[in-house]
């Protein structure tokens, strides 16, 4: 019995080795200066959206939120419409996301009136890749990423306020020194 259990100790250490060290950090520990996750989402208007598409053409501001037609998120999505304008003021394309399927966030945008696509992760790869959706949280956090041109994440609210949302997000692309159009 004594044989086996440097074996055992030798494979378990390899296996946890290989569990908390993947070949990158953990979503959980996607932080400022980190290149973002790449995703190909579906759009509530239809379209696919990839991140590398807008490498070296415009920022990218990537919003999750928990669920469609609940009440913060309706709260988000409406700042977001409502005060668009001065997000467009800067060179970036800007989406809400959420793990619920293209068709629902279809109806959720019609329903809203949105003028920009909510991106679709019925999987939840992009979500984990992201650390929103995590071990004890199957709906994403309410947090919103901002990605410069070369795909790096510049920062991450974590704090997001769904009624002042739009007015945040323009804040802090101006403090990021986003490019205006």
């Amino acid at each position: 019995m004594r044989r086996h259990v440097p074996k055992l100790a030798a494979c378990l250490a390899i296996g946890l080795a290989a569990a908390v060290a993947p070949g990158r950090a953990s979503a959980d520990d996607l932080k400022v200066g980190d290149k973002a996750p790449n995703f190909s989402l579906k759009g509530s208007d239809g379209k696919t959206y990839d991140l590398a598409d807008f490498r070296g053409k415009s920022a990218v501001v990537l919003a999750w939120f928990p669920k469609a037609f609940t009440g913060g998120c309706t709260a988000e999505c409406k700042s977001l419409r409502e005060n668009g304008e001065a997000i467009r003021k800067y060179d970036v394309a800007y989406f809400t996301a959420s793990v619920d399927d293209a068709e629902t966030n279809k109806k959720f945008s019609e329903s809203l009136g949105l003028d920009y696509p909510i991106l679709s992760d019925p999987t939840k790869e992009t979500a984990r890749n992201y650390g929103v959706v995590h071990e004890g949280r199957q709906v994403p956090e309410r947090w919103t990423f901002y990605i410069d041109k070369e795909g790096v994440i510049r920062a991450i609210d974590k704090s997001v306020k769904p009624a002042n949302a739009a007015a945040d997000v323009a804040a802090k692309l101006k403090e990021l020194g986003v490019a205006s159009r």
